[in-house]
């Protein structure tokens, strides 16, 4: 089937004016024009092709698991933030389990990339309920993939937290983040998450590395870090603040 094509165009802005996660398009459909914020999800994944062409064509976002330095063909990993699929799609792993916040990510993946994934939740990963949590115990998972989707709220920082303690001890972790949340100056949640995590006995760091993740709407390069890790323990409830 041909990938429909949609009408995309970013407002015109001095370089900088929109923080990453007020940036918004503009897409013409109907007749019409709708304004869209980039975090706006539900109704991306509700148009199909519309996530692929905006970030992947226009934008030119890399996937940074591409060489993500871990063997994943004997693994049973969760995709945090599964989203349509495209993550999930590229996991070669023996099984792949999808869960996000959106139901319409759900559908999105399943009329897209039906088998992208051996199980996909929908729930709300910082109030995981039991039953939930102990069907994904069940599947014994020994990595965690999040891509693109952490440090602007989309996933709250006890959202990670519970998926990054249902990994097995000595499983792995892939995610990335923008570089600023590993400045100084960032005082954000998942930005004192991450820094704890690099430096304390949790988190076993094998590869952390800079990379040019994809462009914003006036151009300019945004730069990201992909990390990767074992994991060596469970994140404990006083290092989960929002």
């Amino acid at each position: 089937m041909t990938p429909q094509i949609h009408n995309i165009s970013f407002p015109v802005t001095e370089p900088g004016a929109l923080d990453q996660d007020q940036a918004y398009f503009y897409l013409r459909e109907n007749g019409e024009q709708v304004r869209l914020r980039f975090h706006d999800y539900a109704e991306i994944y509700r148009r199909p092709g519309l996530y692929e062409q905006l970030f992947y064509q226009r934008l030119r976002c890399i996937s940074p698991l591409k060489d993500n330095h871990v063997e994943l063909s004997s693994l049973r990993v969760l995709d945090l933030g599964a989203g349509n699929g495209m993550v999930g799609e590229l996991l070669d792993a023996a099984r792949v389990i999808g869960v996000d916040i959106v139901e319409e990510a759900r559908a999105a993946c399943e009329r897209d990339r039906p088998h992208a994934y051996d199980a996909y939740y929908v729930t709300d990963m910082s109030r995981l309920d039991a039953a939930t949590a102990a069907e994904m115990k069940r599947w014994q998972i020994d990595c965690l993939t999040c891509i693109a989707a952490l440090g602007f709220g989309d996933i709250p920082v006890p959202a990670f937290a519970q998926a990054f303690n249902l990994v097995q001890d000595g499983g792995w972790t892939v995610f990335n983040l923008k570089e600023t949340f590993l400045h100084e100056s960032d005082r954000s949640g998942f930005s004192r998450l991450v820094k704890g995590l690099l430096v304390s006995d949790i988190l076993e760091v094998h590869h952390l590395e800079r990379y040019r993740h994809r462009l914003s709407i006036d151009g300019r390069p945004l730069f990201y870090y992909v990390l990767v890790g074992r994991k060596r323990g469970d994140i404990p409830p006083g290092m989960v603040r929002a």
